[in-house]
C-alpha cells in the first residue's frame, strides 16, 4: 500500500502499521511541509538541467523516505540513502518501491566508507540531509573533509546551528564552526522551518542551509593543519585577546607575538573579529616561524568529529 508522506495523518498510520517507535535518541523527526520539502528539493536540483553529467543524490537519514522520493522524482539518475535506523529499512522498501533508481544502505553516517557507495562512475553528486540535532557537527564535518565528488550540499539543521555556520566575523553567532564550513563551503540561509513541519515536532525552530562547494581555499594543504589549529586555539575562549588565547595554547608567547606580527594583526583583538583571510594569514606565520625555529607546531588537523562547535 502507498502512503502520502506529507501528510502527519499518513505518517501516524504509517507508523503504526509497521509498529515503529519513534526514537528521540536519534533525533527522528520527520518533515510533512510541502513547501518546505519543495524548497530543499529545488536547491538539490540547481543547476541539474542542461548538466553534462548526470547527477546522484546522497541523502543521509531518509527516516520514512519523504524527501527520498522527491529527489527520486526530481530528475536525479541515482539517490543513495544512508539509514542508521534499521527498523526504518522495511519501511523504507514499502515506501520507495516504485522506485528502483533508490539504494537504501543500513548503516552509521559517521562510520560508512563513503569510497565505497554504489554511486555509478562519472556522475556529479549532490548531498542532501535532515541531520540529527545531535550529531550534526560530526557528520557535517566529515563530509567536509571527506573525497566525495559532491558540488552542492543542502542541509537541515537547529535554526541556532544554521546561523553560526553562515555567521559574519564580529557577531555573537561566528566561531570555530563558522569559519570550518566557510573554509570549504560558500553558505547561505536557505530558510526557516517551524517545529510544526515535523512529526513529531521538535522543541526548535530548524533552518535549511546550502553549501556550495569552493574549489581554491584560502591556503594550500601545506598550511591547512595550522590553520584549523589557531582557529580552534582562537575560539577557546572566546573573553581573551588573540595573543592571550594563542599563547595559552602554543605555550610560547614571543612565538605567537612575532606571527602576529608578520601577519599584521593586531595582538589585542579577538578571535571572533578575524575573517578567513586573516586567518589564513595567520596561520601561514605560524607555520613560517614553526619551521624557522627548527620545530613542527602545527601537530595533525585537530578534526571537529565527535565534538559541537561554537
Amino acid at each position: 500500500m502507498k502512503h502520502p508522506l506529507h501528510d502527519p495523518r499518513s505518517v501516524r498510520k504509517l507508523i503504526k502499521e509497521h509498529q515503529f517507535f519513534v526514537k528521540k535518541g536519534y533525533g527522528q523527526n520527520f518533515l510533512t511541509d510541502d513547501t518546505v520539502l519543495d524548497q530543499i528539493v529545488d536547491a538539490a536540483c540547481e543547476r541539474l538541467a542542461g548538466s553534462e553529467r548526470p547527477h546522484v543524490a546522497l541523502e543521509i537519514g531518509p527516516g520514512l523516505g519523504t524527501l527520498t522520493e522527491a529527489l527520486a522524482e526530481s530528475g536525479f539518475s541515482q539517490v543513495v540513502c544512508i539509514e542508521k535506523d534499521a527498523q526504518l529499512i522495511p519501511i523504507l522498501a514499502e515506501t520507495l518501491t516504485d522506485h528502483p533508481h533508490v539504494t537504501v544502505l543500513q548503516a552509521d553516517a559517521l562510520e560508512v566508507d563513503f569510497a565505497q557507495l554504489p554511486f555509478a562512475p562519472g556522475h556529479a553528486l549532490r548531498v542532501v540531509a535532515n541531520l540529527p540535532y545531535y550529531v550534526t557537527t560530526p557528520i557535517l564535518m566529515r563530509i567536509l573533509e571527506s573525497d566525495l565528488p559532491y558540488d552542492r550540499a543542502v542541509f537541515m539543521v537547529q535554526r541556532e546551528v544554521a546561523e553560526r555556520m553562515v555567521a559574519s566575523p564580529g557577531g555573537k553567532e561566528y566561531g570555530a564552526l563558522s569559519v570550518a564550513v566557510q573554509y570549504y563551503c560558500q553558505s547561505a540561509l536557505l530558510c526557516i522551518v517551524p517545529p510544526e513541519a515535523f512529526f513529531p515536532p521538535p522543541t526548535v525552530e530548524s533552518a535549511v542551509i546550502v553549501l556550495d562547494r569552493k574549489k581554491e581555499h584560502v591556503v594550500s594543504d601545506v598550511h591547512r593543519p595550522m590553520f584549523f589549529r589557531v582557529v580552534r586555539a582562537a575560539f577557546a575562549v572566546r573573553r581573551k585577546t588573540l595573543a592571550n588565547a594563542l599563547a595559552t595554547h602554543f605555550g610560547d608567547k614571543a612565538f605567537v607575538r612575532k606571527c602576529l606580527e608578520d601577519a599584521s594583526i593586531d595582538p589585542v583583538r579577538r578571535g571572533e573579529t578575524l575573517s578567513l583571510e586573516e586567518f589564513a594569514r595567520l596561520a601561514v606565520a605560524c607555520s613560517a616561524r614553526s619551521v624557522h625555529a627548527g620545530g613542527d607546531k602545527s601537530e595533525i588537523h585537530e578534526s571537529f568529529k565527535g565534538r559541537d562547535v561554537d
